[in-house]
């Protein structure tokens, strides 16, 4: 494990918001620091630096606060070794002192180069100013395809890579998945495609109230038979969501099999993280709770 020449609290970092947020989440109250390689070590930039590190959280949070980094490092694994989703380089790290962090290198630099890179807020032109406060939970993942289709070329071999992103979201209780967590990045061809995932985090252990996602799965509000007899997304909302992705629902079959098919392997990474025992039991708990809507 990489440890890091300073401490947490050399970071300086401001004093925690204590305004009322937009709605209860993880993602408002991560503090973020950029990162240079330097001697063959790290070192704290103001901007430019090729890593982005985020401690512990300084806002409480109801669970589990100090595991946020572990959390999110496990979440990001599971997506890139089991379910194929690409994901932004990542590990563990550990403060002087060790306490831990969680340590991401960035995508939106090549040859040392800044290469273009907006994410979905961006790309509709949502904005506090124009949107509101909650600007970034302002749209439905019905309306992230539509805004994939308009901006990217290969949308076709890009769509069911997002859709699966907001499937493994729903499953591993990523309820913060909003707008600004997706993003077209420049390809080395000079196209515009789905950037590797990142700020996945099964957000439901620290927070037990999230939503079960950040956004509706439908632009027009549309509520299937199944969820009004059952109350929670189940395959046939996942399934429909598919076809207005234009994904034929055996596609969308073949996709919650991968999901379902893959409890052992999900379990074994579980196990072997850095994780407490009582929040693993609570990590796995809230994926098999999902598995077992997503059988219905």
């Amino acid at each position: 494990m990489i440890v890091l020449p300073f401490t947490h609290a050399d970071l300086n970092l401001p004093a925690p918001d204590t305004g009322t947020p937009v709605r209860s989440s993880i993602s408002g109250v991560q503090d973020k620091v950029e990162l240079s390689r330097r001697r063959g070590g790290f070192e704290v930039v103001d901007h430019g630096g090729e890593y982005v590190l985020k401690p512990i959280p300084s806002t409480p949070l109801p669970k589990y606060q100090s595991e946020v980094p572990v959390n999110e490092a496990l979440t990001m694994s599971v997506a890139s070794r089991i379910f194929g989703i690409e994901t932004a380089k990542h590990e563990v790290v550990s403060f002087r002192d060790g306490e831990l962090a969680y340590l991401t290198k960035r995508f939106d630099y090549r040859g040392g180069q800044k290469i273009r890179q907006e994410d979905f807020c961006q790309l509709s032109g949502r904005t506090a100013a124009s949107h509101g406060a909650g600007y970034k939970y302002d749209a439905s993942y019905e309306e992230c395809a539509d805004i994939l289709r308009r901006y990217c070329n290969a949308s076709r071999v890009e769509l069911p890579k997002l859709f699966r992103r907001i499937l493994f979201c729903y499953l591993f209780s990523n309820g913060d998945a909003h707008l600004k967590n997706f993003s077209l990045y420049e390809s080395e061809q000079g196209d515009m495609v789905l950037s590797p995932a990142y700020d996945l985090l099964a957000t439901s252990v620290h927070i037990p109230t999230e939503t079960p996602l950040a956004l509706d799965l439908f632009a027009d509000g549309h509520v299937t038979p199944s969820f009004e007899t059952l109350g929670f997304y189940s395959s046939a909302d996942f399934i429909e969501l598919g076809r207005r992705f234009g994904l034929a629902s055996g596609a969308v079959r073949s996709e919650m099999a991968r999901f379902t098919s893959a409890v052992a392997e999900v379990a074994g990474l579980i196990d072997g993280s850095l994780l407490s025992p009582a929040a693993k039991t609570d990590y796995a708990s809230a994926f098999a709770n999902r598995i077992k809507a997503i059988r219905q």
